[in-house]
């Protein structure tokens, strides 16, 4: 019985290991194929400030923050920036249908079984990384954010 429970958890105990990713580590790589059909990586975004965006269209404060995320894009895209919105919604149907009628101004791309999320340790949503041009995580954010807040823009500004 002991050498069974000791087995167990020899193969249990490193998938309870969740890494969480906190500003300052190097934010872990991904491939993911976007609404238009491009696959990404992380690494495709070198040069810019990659600002990577959990959501789905269940959470509520995803759709609160849209606005402002969209806004955004717009708006840093020619000074450096891009935003990936990853959704990690089950139904595709209704990831795509909010996609076309949301008006969804970035690139986004589908994942329902969150593996980019939890390579990330994402724990709600929307959960937001700042990622430079060498990989690293300067700024997380959790939960929904203004993202045309004129503080925020001067963090990002100096992110540039």
């Amino acid at each position: 019985m002991l050498l069974l429970t000791a087995g167990l958890v020899w193969v249990v105990y490193p998938t309870l290991d969740v890494r969480v990713v906190q500003a300052g580590d190097t934010a872990p790589d991904f491939s993911i194929v976007t609404e238009r059909g491009r696959t990404v990586t992380r690494s495709d975004f070198g040069g810019k400030l990659l600002v990577l965006n959990f959501w789905a269209t269940w959470c509520q404060t995803c759709i609160v923050e849209l606005p402002s995320l969209n806004q955004f894009a717009k708006e840093y895209a020619n000074q450096g920036v891009v935003v990936l919105g990853v959704s990690v919604d089950k139904n595709e149907s209704l990831y795509k249908s909010f996609v076309k009628n949301g008006h969804v101004a970035f690139d986004t791309a589908f994942d329902p079984e969150a593996n980019i999320a939890t390579n990330y340790g994402t724990l709600q949503f929307p959960e937001t990384y700042l990622i430079d041009r060498n990989g690293k995580v300067l700024e997380k954010v959790i939960s929904n954010q203004d993202w045309m807040d004129p503080q925020f823009l001067a963090r990002v500004k100096r992110m540039l």
